[in-house]
């Protein structure tokens, strides 16, 4: 599994840094971004819940 935060639509809440720290994290924009190539299968859950609470969508899963 591989997610991409679309950095136009990242509001810099933070739900998916706070939600999953593991794979996301802020980057010099202050945007949330991925820090994983591939989601580890152990962090698969956690990321999914991550993504599904971004509230602009802006995470997509792959």
């Amino acid at each position: 599994m591989r997610v991409e935060v679309d950095q136009d639509l990242c509001i810099s809440c933070g739900t998916c840094v706070d939600t999953c720290p593991e794979v996301f994290d802020w980057n010099d924009e202050d945007k949330a971004h991925a820090i994983v190539d591939e989601v580890p299968p152990e962090l698969e859950d956690q990321t999914h819940e991550a993504v599904e609470s971004c509230p602009t969508n802006a995470i997509s899963e792959y």
